[in-house]
């Protein structure tokens, strides 16, 4: 068996750097983001980051809430303290309920029309700075749940980012920064503005002691078929790998990063022409697939095919790729 690191074959790709939005369009939507500060029974603080989403209205996570016995939000050097909540436990969506709250809300996008290598970026507060921060990165993939899309990024986020609006190019709110895979190299998924959308929908209730496990939170069985074959990937465990991709391509025959999962597998363990076929369907449906490109370029150099890497380097270099995300992707370049 060879492995082939993708690392080494990007050397002669020139890589595309994200559009950072304008100065302008930043200082405004700065003007939409609140902290928010939680204290639990044990007299322990936290943070974490809300946008406001509609008039007297701030969507942050749920998971903020867990064990709180008191919740304000901070903006324009003023606390605020909600009176109610629209609550999507499952989806991890809250809608706090202010009075006579200053803030302009955000602009809504919608979760329907993303594409991978949309570029995008997040205003939060990651490690608790006192000034809003921004990052930036783009769509790596985009896994269909419940009537939307959860949202895979290269845009990192650490704790107190957690309810970080996301934004597409013009300043629109798609998602919000939600979770982390385990383990090395962690991935970075945010929950879709749709959600947002129906949680505003909600009755207003009280606050309480009502908190409930989000799905990322489940236990590993009952997270979707995308979280759990995270873990085993990373480890190599292919034989794993290969029985989550075959329950998963039954529930969604059509699920491209099922499709994408199962090539990995197969060029692992020494089916590259299996593997190929797959690639390249996915790439006629998503021609920047980042992970079937990379895949498919480790492929042709180990096997001495240098036209064949030479076509994908050069599609390669429309892509925004980071080291972490090669090493992600270099776990299907064994076979």
């Amino acid at each position: 068996m060879i492995k082939t690191t993708i690392a080494g074959l990007l050397f002669s790709v020139s890589m595309v750097s994200h559009a950072a939005p304008s100065n302008e369009l930043v200082y405004t939507l700065k003007a939409s983001i609140a902290k928010i500060h939680s204290v639990n029974a044990a007299g322990g603080k936290s943070t974490g980051t809300g946008v406001v989403v509609a008039e007297n209205k701030v969507a942050t996570n749920c998971h903020l809430l867990a064990n709180s016995i008191g919740m304000d939000i901070g903006a324009m050097g003023e606390h605020y303290q909600p009176v109610g909540i629209q609550a999507d436990w499952k989806h991890d969506i809250c809608i706090l309920n202010f009075q006579f709250l200053p803030l302009k809300a955000a602009p809504l996008g919608d979760s329907e029309h993303l594409q991978y290598e949309q570029e995008i970026f997040s205003i939060g507060f990651p490690g608790g700075p006192p000034k809003p921060l921004t990052t930036f990165g783009s769509i790596k993939a985009l896994y269909p749940m419940d009537d939307s899309v959860v949202i895979r990024t290269s845009a990192s986020f650490q704790m107190g980012a957690s309810g970080s609006p996301l934004f597409n190019a013009q300043g629109e709110v798609i998602g919000l920064s939600t979770f982390k895979s385990p383990g090395r190299n962690g991935l970075f998924y945010n929950v879709p503005v749709q959600w947002v959308k129906s949680a505003m929908q909600l009755p207003v209730a009280d606050f309480g002691d009502h908190y409930q496990p989000a799905f990322w939170e489940e236990e590993l069985a009952q997270k979707p078929y995308w979280m759990q074959v995270v873990l085993p990937a990373q480890n190599e465990h292919w034989d794993e790998v290969e029985g989550i991709v075959k329950r998963w391509i039954v529930s969604s025959p059509y699920d491209t990063e099922a499709r994408f999962y199962d090539a990995m597998t197969k060029a692992h363990t020494g089916r590259a022409d299996e593997a190929k076929k797959i690639y390249q369907s996915i790439l006629k449906q998503i021609p920047l697939h980042a992970g079937s490109l990379l895949s498919l370029a480790a492929l042709a150099k180990s096997e001495g095919k240098e036209e064949e890497l030479l076509r994908y380097q050069d599609q390669m270099a429309k892509l925004n790729i980071d080291p972490d995300e090669m090493e992600l992707y270099s776990m299907g370049s064994k076979h």
